[in-house]
């Protein structure tokens, strides 16, 4: 059964860095993507970042939104089954909840990758506001 934890979430001035973490359990030997979407109130849930992992993965395969790109990094501690995402140079606009996702997949078309509907387990969500 895979278990997704969120944590690391905060309130923030704009500018300020926070780096989120998702514990995961259930997918350790097997081929899988893992993701951090957001949703702001209102807005539909978007893809931040995602990270293809598997048992021959060195972890290289990243994907990144736009609005992201040179700001957010994603990373994985495959030691600690944990999906971290470091959030620098924040800006109010990054304000929304944040989710971690996975999917088991051996590849998934990049265009696919960012969609929050190719991905059948989240968790519960952790908090980011960016004040002005």
């Amino acid at each position: 059964q895979v278990q997704l934890v969120e944590s690391g979430g905060g309130s923030v001035q704009a500018g300020g860095s926070l780096r989120l973490s998702c514990s995961a359990s259930g997918l350790s030997d097997s081929n899988y993507y893992m993701g951090w979407f957001r949703q702001a109130p209102g807005k539909e849930r978007e893809g931040v970042a995602t990270m293809y992992s598997g048992i021959y993965s060195t972890g290289g395969i990243t994907d990144y939104a736009d609005s992201v790109k040179g700001r957010f990094t994603i990373s994985q501690d495959y030691a600690k089954n944990t999906l971290y995402l470091q959030m620098n140079t924040l800006k109010p606009e990054d304000t929304a909840m944040y989710y971690c996702a996975a999917q088991f997949a051996s590849y998934m078309p990049p265009l696919r990758r960012l969609l929050s509907m190719a991905y059948k387990y989240w968790g519960q969500g952790t908090q980011v506001t960016v004040s002005s």
